[in-house]
Formats: structure tokens, C-alpha cells, sequence
């Protein structure tokens, strides 16, 4: 059985032909042409900083008032040169985060236990492919509502791609159920300490408050996923051909092989040493959860976790060593490519910082949304941080270097501080699975074998519509007085 992650694979010529023959250019040029923009703008827009202080829980965030422009530091070309390395250093828990969940099913893969489980799931969800989706998708969302750990998803995508694909759905279902689901909870945060626990503790609002709100953002945001999510998975599942992946070597490739393995007559009992490994596995995932609940694990913790898992587990099924290191290797290899996505996608942000003109473009729209009509602040804090979120795709920085700028002027537009989190939430979230600068979403996409282009056109339509709920709920918000 090949590997649930083997999307990433170099495209054939074919495929690669009919790219260049439509004009739709590789990732790769598409993140180069974002640090090229980058590298111009620092000549462009004037150099820019704010102080740097402690704010709450030690983490350093900036004084809203200290604003001042500096000398600029055009980016160089030896800057430009190092802008890719650079970014691979500044993203490399997420790379590392991503060759060890590789491994990791590399290892599962040569197990038998990917095989074994696609087999046993697809035969009890033949019929019932909807409900499983929406399962995984409530399940998800709410883990990322209550944790804020959107980044799970490049955990959850390689474990249920290949039951996606056995179902006779396609990749872009396995990640728009991670991807759509995780976005959705984290983005309303009810209790998520990364955006709305860091937001409402520098806006100065009682932690944890306007729940209410958030709950309905919640099911919104959660429900409209889940029916979009559905309505194009039944559609794939009626006529492969209106899949998006259709003519994807890789995909057929995929679908062959799952399809083939899920009907390959009576099941095979599992050996006692696959019971134990699997036993096994189930419990470090336990170990995993319990680590991100209450130890608060991030990426480097889980990613040592995995590759002790895949090694006990190799061991345990009775996978030689040669064979367990070769296991490692094809997992590696699988998702090499998301990996260095990854860490290409950081080198927008590392021109931007090192060019000094970061704070100068968070000070801009700052003064932009400062100056709208008082009915449309809300909105106009929420575009903003979206947009903001392009250059800091990370949650709490973005909540570290806006907020403290935000949440004062939310009290000069006679928005409240609620609201003005909110926002926030909102512009931040939505955007984490849109704009290719987003490590973890690339990486993800990666993982699933689903090329950014092929997502957008996915997702755009989802996009809008989240939007058009952020900005009723904002303006509704902002009406009422919201605090």
C-alpha cells in the first residue's frame, strides 16, 4: 500500500505541460514573487518601529504610543539571497513539525495499520460518508476552539486522507475537513488561549467574557463548513470527473491504490504484534493530547513524541531495523516538499522585518481604520487584521504587535474592547487558509497532495461567505455595544 501522504510527489511531465500551457505558475514562483514584492516594498515604504515591552504572561509585545520612523534598510541582494534560508530558520519548528509527521506514517504505513484501518472504516462508513465528515469536522473544530491549536490539522490530514479517498471522495475533502474545521473553531475561539484568552488579556477585557457571541460565531462559521464540505464531497462522490483533483496523476494514483485495498475481498486479521503496535499507537496519541492540554506542548514537543512513537511502533509491529529506517525515509520523502513550503512561505515576513517596514505597515492601517465612519470601524478592524494576517500568519503575534494598538483606538471610535478582540479573531482566523504565506496551511495542503491554486478555488466561495458572517456579526456587534 503506498503512503497516505504520497500527494507530494514531483507531477508528472503531462501534468506539468498543461501548468505552463494554462499560465498557472508553481508555488514556488508564486512565494518568490511575494519575497520579490517584499524586497521592492522596503524601498517603497519608509522604515518604521515601535518600543518593545513585556505584556501579559512575559511575551513582548509593543507600546501603541512609541511609533517613530527610523532610517529604511532597503533589502539587499545579498538579503534577498539569504530571504529563503533565513525563512527556513525562522520556520523550522513547522518543518521539523512536518518531516516528523512524515516519518511518523511512513513508519504506520509499513506497519500494515494504515491498510488495516482504511479497510475496516471504509466498509463501516460506505454509506454513510456524510455523517463521517461531519463527525470528524465537529470534532476538529471543537479541539481548535477550545485549544487553539490550529496547526493539528497537518496531524489529522495523513490520518484520514486515505479513508477520504476510500470513500471515493477526493484530497481536497481530506483538507478542507482539517482545514476548514480547525479554521472555523479557532477563529471563534470560545476558549482559545492563543487569540481570544492573548486578545482580551492586552485589550484589557475579563478573560474568557462575551461568550454568548462567540458560541453563535461558533455554529455559524462550523455548520456552513461542514455544509459546503458535504455538498462538494456527495458531488465528487456522484461524478469523479467534478472533482477539482481530477487528471491529478497523483490523485489517481491514490484513489487506485485506497480504492483497491478497501475492496480487496475478505479482511486480513490483523497479527497479534499489529494489535499490540496499534494499541500502542492509540496510546502515546493519548499521551499527545494530554501533552497539548496540560503540559502545553507545541510543535517541537509533538514532534519528538512522533518520531518515539514511530520507533516503538515499528519496533513493537516487528519491523526490522533496516526496514523501520527505511520506513522513516519514505515518510520524509513524502512530505519534503510541504516542509520547504513552509519555510519558503516565511521568507515574505523576514524581508518585511529585516527591512524595517513591518511596524510602518501595522501603523498604516492602524491610522486607516482610524479613519472610518464610527458604523464601520468594526468591519474596517476586521479587513485590516486580515490583511495583516498576510505578513503575520501567526495567531498571537499578530495579537502581540495589533491589539495594544487596536483596543485604544476601539475606544476612540466608540467601538468597545470586546468587539475590537473580535475583530481580530476574525481577520486573523479566516485568513490562515487562504494566503500562501501561512506555513502550517501550506504544509498542510502539501501533505494532502492538493496544490494551492486547486484550494482557493475550492474554498474562495467559503471564504466569502465566513466574511459576510464576520461582518454582520461585527456590525450587529457594534450596535448593540457589545462588551
Amino acid at each position: 500500500m503506498k503512503s497516505s501522504i504520497e500527494g507530494t510527489t514531483p507531477e508528472s511531465e503531462e501534468v506539468a505541460v498543461k501548468r505552463r500551457r494554462l499560465g498557472v505558475p508553481h508555488i514556488y514562483i508564486i512565494l518568490f514573487t511575494f519575497i520579490a514584492l517584499a524586497a521592492v516594498a522596503t524601498y517603497l515604504v519608509p522604515g518604521g518601529t515601535y518600543d518593545r515591552v513585556e505584556g501579559p504572561d512575559g511575551r513582548t509585545t509593543i507600546d501603541p504610543d512609541s511609533f517613530r520612523y527610523i532610517g529604511s534598510q532597503p533589502t539587499t541582494l545579498v538579503d534577498f539571497m539569504l530571504a529563503i534560508p533565513r525563512g527556513m530558520v525562522s520556520a523550522a519548528e513547522v518543518v521539523i513539525f512536518t518531516l516528523m509527521i512524515g516519518g511518523l506514517f511512513g513508519v504506520l504505513k509499513a506497519t500494515g495499520l494504515v491498510e488495516h484501518a482504511v479497510e475496516a472504516l471504509t466498509k463501516r462508513f460506505s454509506k454513510r460518508g456524510p455523517v463521517l465528515i461531519a463527525v470528524l469536522m465537529s470534532v476538529f473544530s471543537v479541539v481548535a476552539t477550545l485549544i487553539g491549536t490550529q496547526e493539528l490539522a497537518l496531524v489529522y490530514v495523513p490520518v484520514i486522507l486515505p479513508l477520504i479517498i476510500a470513500l471515493k471522495y477526493d484530497s481536497i475533502v481530506a483538507a478542507a475537513v482539517a482545514l476548514c474545521a480547525t479554521t472555523a473553531g479557532f477563529a471563534s475561539g470560545i476558549l482559545n488561549p492563543i487569540n481570544t484568552g492573548l486578545g482580551q488579556k492586552l485589550a484589557g477585557v475579563p478573560l474568557w467574557s462575551g461568550f454568548g457571541l462567540r458560541a453563535v460565531v461558533f455554529v455559524l462559521t462550523v455548520g456552513i463548513a461542514i455544509a459546503f464540505v458535504i455538498r462538494y464531497a456527495r458531488k465528487v462522490n456522484r461524478d469523479q470527473t467534478a472533482s477539482l483533483m481530477h487528471g491529478s496523476p497523483a490523485e489517481m494514483e491514490k484513489r487506485l491504490d485506497y480504492t483497491r485495498d478497501s475492496q480487496a475481498g475478505p479482511a486480513q486479521r490483523m497479527s497479534v504484534r499489529q494489535r499490540i503496535a496499534a494499541f500502542v499507537a492509540l496510546a502515546f496519541f493519548g499521551v499527545l493530547v494530554f501533552g497539548v492540554l496540560k503540559l502545553g506542548w507545541f510543535m517541537m514537543e509533538m514532534a519528538g513524541l512522533f518520531i518515539v512513537v514511530g520507533a516503538i511502533v515499528g519496533v513493537v509491529s516487528g519491523l526490522r531495523g533496516s526496514v523501520l529506517a527505511e520506513a522513516f525515509n519514505d515518510g520524509f520523502r513524502a512530505v519534503l516538499v510541504g516542509a520547504l513550503i513552509a519555510g519558503i512561505a516565511r521568507g515574505v515576513a523576514v524581508v518585511l522585518e529585516e527591512g524595517q517596514i513591518l511596524d510602518t505597515i501595522v501603523h498604516s492601517l492602524g491610522q486607516a481604520v482610524g479613519g472610518l465612519p464610527a458604523a464601520l470601524a468594526a468591519v474596517g478592524m476586521f479587513i485590516g487584521q486580515m490583511l495583516l494576517n498576510f505578513v503575520i500568519p501567526s495567531g498571537s503575534g499578530q495579537a502581540l504587535v495589533t491589539m495594544p494598538i487596536m483596543a485604544p483606538l476601539a475606544d476612540l471610535l466608540d467601538v468597545t474592547r470586546q468587539t475590537a478582540v473580535l475583530a481580530y479573531q476574525l481577520g486573523d482566523g479566516f485568513g490562515n487558509i487562504l494566503f500562501p504565506t501561512s506555513g502550517y496551511f501550506m504544509a498542510t495542503l502539501a501533505i494532502a497532495g492538493v496544490p494551492w491554486q486547486k484550494w482557493v478555488k475550492f474554498f474562495f466561495p467559503l471564504f466569502l461567505i465566513w466574511v459576510a458572517i464576520a461582518i454582520v456579526i461585527l456590525v450587529f456587534a457594534q450596535i448593540t455595544g457589545w462588551s
